[in-house]
């Protein structure tokens, strides 16, 4: 019973990313975050960047203290991710992009790599690198992760990045 509790709260489709308590977030007006966002399923993207970027304005950040940078795909998420993260002044990367299950396994093959290289930038440079794509198996389910029915997956990840640089 117990596990099925845990799977009932952990399920997205239970849940709507954009509920949050903000009771306990810290300043961060002179925090500097980067955004990557994949132009792959740009319509969806372009949904979940303005999603974090609202999402960080609203608690504090400062316009000119949020980066946006695109990489073409979800893929690139992680190279994108690091060349923001090397830099001193940048105090959490969220990487945004959108992976549709299609015919073949490619969508295994990128989440599972984006998911590590992410990992591993975040453990590298010891800074906030949230991990912000949508891996849906339609167009429809990503949508409803894009502002729909289950919220925007922008708005958690920027939460995410918010929580963890007060950790």
């Amino acid at each position: 019973q117990r596990n099925q509790l845990n799977l009932r709260f952990m399920a997205t489709s239970l849940q709507n990313l954009s509920d949050y308590d903000s009771s306990n977030f810290i300043d961060i007006s002179d925090k500097r975050f980067g955004l990557v966002v994949a132009e792959w399923n740009r319509e969806i993207t372009d949904v979940l960047s303005a999603g974090a970027y609202e999402t960080l304005l609203k608690h504090g950040a400062l316009d000119k203290n949020i980066y946006r940078n695109t990489v073409p795909g979800s893929f690139e998420l992680t190279l994108g991710a690091q060349l923001l993260a090397q830099h001193e002044e940048i105090d959490a990367v969220i990487c945004l992009g959108v992976v549709i299950q299609g015919e073949t396994k490619h969508d295994d093959y990128i989440n599972h790599a984006v998911a590590q290289g992410i990992t591993h930038v975040g453990l590298k440079y010891n800074k906030p690198v949230i991990f912000g794509l949508v891996t849906t198996n339609t167009l429809e389910q990503a949508w409803d992760r894009a502002g729909g029915k289950h919220g925007n997956k922008g708005v958690e990840a920027a939460v995410a990045a918010i929580q963890m640089l007060g950790f």
